[in-house]
């Protein structure tokens, strides 16, 4: 049993040398990177060929960082990003990612703690922003925050015609721009809207967009200190439901039909957490963010029981 244990801690020295040009030091359980000040904690288990997981990742395979994500989309989003990160700092450069929505900021985040030597930067424009970039690369090279966002503010005479958020979506989009492109999009109202785009695309959109619906406009490029936002509003109440399933809340939450609101599930037009929803029955939870096309979003608040053994669900609409 020990030759067995003494075996396992060399091989995984010899690993982590491979990646760590450094001496290192077994203490209490814990591997300390003597030169990086980084430690690997008594959670980090070695699997079948003695390499802990950590390395493994450091090494190449994201595989061990994944676990735990149930969406594939977000699976294959964060596993580029890692990917990314990896290559930025074995070149000593600054990467920058498209925008992601906040579940793949999330778990990208977490799972780029665990990679040694490697910062992100997340941006997306002005505090408040949701759909953000990351910039990753070695920590000794990421030293500031790169100028990874650019504003655009867009006008026209919308007092008499109003735009919705899909409405400038649609617009932009129609000129060949790409989602992943875009950050968020900040309405306001008489005055038009506020863009965040990638930088590269700013004379691009600025001579290519001609109309929001049956508006004319106007695009023109404006200092990101010079954004106008506040804190989204939103109205609450509740409903008493029988299960937690998102045809049930949704329809309640937006005044729909049951039966309409899996239609929309059918016509992909229902999210949760910016991720599509196929299944009428898909549970919800607090905290979850459904939103549906052309009738806005909701959060979903707190739930408790009623004595008869039903939901009484919180719902948060945004204005």
């Amino acid at each position: 049993m020990a030759a067995t244990g003494y075996t396992t801690l060399s091989m995984l020295r010899n690993a982590l040398r491979s990646f760590f040009p450094l001496r290192l030091t077994p203490i209490n359980n814990s591997i300390i990177c003597c030169q990086t000040l980084r430690s690997f904690p008594p959670s980090t288990h070695l699997n079948s060929s003695g390499m802990c997981h950590l390395a493994q990742a450091i090494k190449g395979d994201a595989d061990p960082l994944l676990k735990g994500m149930a969406d594939r989309s977000t699976i294959e989003a964060v596993k580029h990003i890692l990917e990314m990160a990896k290559r930025a700092s074995k070149r000593r450069e600054v990467l920058h990612t498209d925008f992601h929505t906040p579940p793949v900021l999330k778990e990208s985040m977490i799972a780029l703690e665990k990679l040694a030597d490697i910062k992100a930067v997340a941006q997306g424009g002005y505090p408040q922003a949701e759909r953000c970039r990351l910039s990753v690369g070695h920590s000794e090279v990421l030293t500031t925050d790169p100028d990874t966002v650019a504003a655009l503010r867009i006008t026209g005479n919308f007092g008499f015609q109003p735009c919705s958020h899909g409405d400038f979506l649609g617009a932009i989009l129609g000129t060949g721009i790409a989602r992943e492109k875009l950050g968020d999009i900040i309405l306001q109202g008489e005055k038009g809207a506020q863009v965040l785009i990638v930088p590269e695309l700013v004379d691009f959109l600025v001579s290519s967009l001609e109309k929001v619906g049956n508006v004319s406009v106007s695009c023109t490029k404006m200092p990101l200190l010079a954004l106008e936002y506040e804190e989204p509003r939103t109205t609450s109440f509740k409903t008493i439901e029988q299960s937690l399933r998102v045809d049930a809340l949704a329809s309640a939450g937006f005044k729909l039909s049951r039966t309409k609101l899996v239609d929309l599930i059918r016509n992909d037009d229902v999210r949760v957490n910016w991720t599509t929803v196929t299944k009428n029955g898909t549970t919800l939870k607090t905290g979850d963010v459904v939103s549906v096309s052309g009738k806005g979003r909701l959060k979903i608040g707190e739930i408790t029981m009623t004595r008869k053994g039903k939901y009484a669900v919180e719902l948060i609409r945004y204005l």
